[in-house]
């Protein structure tokens, strides 16, 4: 490492925030794996804070990654992320009958969204609105959806998209087992 000190500091917060996505841990799961406090992850990780030798070495013994690969100059070059099925974070309690698989970065969380859904039969997913203006695109893969917003209802199937606001009480249904896709969009 022949760089000056800023230039590393400067890739660490992204680097180290890579490496816990990379992982599929969540800030809570680094910090009780390397004994770092949460809080203190997530000002390195935002750049707020220069975390101490000692710190980061446990931080990267949590993360499983090279100390001294993490401070190197990154080399350019395409890069692929893949999120597996198994490592997609799911929400299995919001609905009933409904699994949801989150697909979008945490950092879009609050913008744009981009969620996997699976319905058994007779489930549901009703929400309260959201942000003002904010709006849902479902798009069924598999099965039947019934989705409601703002008092109107419509049915769609296989390769159907609807669009709909999501500022108003809404709701998705299934008669049947079913697969989808929702993006959500803020204003």
């Amino acid at each position: 490492m022949t760089e000056d000190a800023d230039a590393i500091l400067n890739r660490l917060p992204a680097r180290l925030k890579d490496a816990r996505r990379e992982m599929g841990l969540s800030l809570d799961a680094v910090a009780k794996l390397s004994g770092v406090s949460r809080s203190m992850v997530s000002q390195i990780e935002r750049g707020e804070s220069s975390p101490t030798i000692s710190t980061l070495w446990n931080l990267t013994r949590a993360l499983q990654v090279d100390f001294a690969g993490l401070l190197d100059e990154e080399t350019v070059g395409p890069k692929i992320d893949v999120l597996t099925r198994a490592a997609a974070p799911k929400i299995e309690n919001r609905g009933s009958g409904c699994t949801i698989r989150i697909l979008s970065p945490a950092e879009e969380a609050g913008r744009h969204e981009i969620y996997e859904l699976e319905f058994t039969a007779g489930g549901a997913l009703r929400s309260q609105p959201h942000k003002r203006g904010a709006s849902e695109h479902l798009t069924v893969i598999d099965g039947h959806l019934t989705v409601t917003s703002g008092g109107v209802e419509r049915q769609i199937g296989p390769g159907d998209t609807a669009r709909y606001p999501a500022d108003l009480p809404h709701s998705i249904t299934a008669d049947a087992p079913a697969r989808a896709f929702l993006v959500v969009r803020d204003a």
